[in-house]
């Protein structure tokens, strides 16, 4: 089998970014693994410091692994050199990703009605809290999920949602920026909102499908996740024909009926055969059966 090459479809792009912690980095992150040559401008770290991003000190390896690849530079903006040093960059960028909130990119110079006149051919793409006149408005992934409608108890999001979630929509919108510059000569500024992250990603709750209510959210019992004798196991069978194949391993009727899989009796007998069931017995069933499951520690 010959390996499939990845389109880089940002080769020859110039990506300059000044955002920190997680959002702006892993999109840089995105960039680079599309072929773009990236830049990071941070400011000038506290003494006996690495780095002034904060992801450095409270996770260096995951800031490591987003910075593979990436150029770091150090400056402070504040000051005469550290201007020199930004507007030397941005002479020869594509597009600028930013994490500011707007008024702190105003005292910067780098508002986009300013960055467009002066960088005509420059595209922006400013990562937010939250859109529009909620832009100044503080804010991190969890307060995102929470608005979302995302967080449904006490116990905290198994990764950062809204986080992630946001940056990929920054790579998209880099790639969105070259686009229309292509079309039309010149750069666009382009607005990225955690918060409309976590709301498109929150999308299926609001449809109903992952509410308990919802096939799956743990109305139907071919998508659940059950105890088993020595661990637990995810399923996934909800097309009719993968649902009859658990149906008849559990010893029911083979059956795909919607309704059926709903009742309360056909959550009873699934549950109580995976209970009985070890892991190695489950994935021996998956494979023979050809049933999706995955089985957890």
């Amino acid at each position: 089998m010959t390996a499939t090459t990845l389109p880089l479809p940002l080769r020859n792009t110039r990506v300059l970014s000044l955002a920190l912690n997680l959002p702006g980095p892993a999109a840089l992150m995105r960039c680079v693994r599309m072929g773009a040559e990236c830049t990071k401008l941070e400011p000038l770290p506290a003494p006996g410091q690495p780095s002034a991003d904060p992801m450095a000190i409270y996770s260096p390896s995951a800031y490591a692994h987003m910075h593979h690849g990436i150029r770091v530079l150090q400056a402070h903006l504040k000051t005469e050199d550290g201007q020199a040093t930004l507007h030397a960059e941005l002479a020869r960028t594509d597009v600028l990703i930013t994490s500011f909130r707007p008024s702190a990119l105003a005292k910067l110079g780098l508002g986009w009605d300013v960055l467009q006149a002066k960088y005509p051919h420059l595209s922006l793409v400013r990562i937010v809290g939250a859109a529009g006149e909620r832009a100044e408005e503080p804010g991190h992934d969890l307060t995102y999920l929470a608005d979302a409608g995302l967080v449904t108890g006490t116990e905290m999001p198994p990764t950062l949602y809204a986080d992630m979630g946001g940056a990929l929509m920054a790579s998209e919108a880099v790639l969105q920026a070259l686009l229309e510059r292509a079309r039309t000569g010149a750069g666009v500024g382009i607005e990225v909102a955690l918060a409309d992250a976590a709301a498109w990603l929150a999308q299926p709750r609001g449809w109903g499908l992952t509410t308990p209510d919802g096939d799956v959210g743990g109305n139907h019992a071919g998508y659940r996740i059950y105890p088993c004798a020595d661990g637990r196991v995810a399923v996934a069978a909800l097309e009719p024909h993968f649902a009859a194949r658990l149906c008849a391993a559990a010893g029911l009727p083979a059956t795909g009926d919607a309704d059926l899989l709903r009742a309360p009796a056909t959550h009873q007998a699934v549950a109580a055969f995976v209970r009985s069931q070890t892991r190695a017995q489950l994935d021996a069933l998956a494979l023979a059966q050809d049933i999706p499951l995955h089985t957890l520690a």
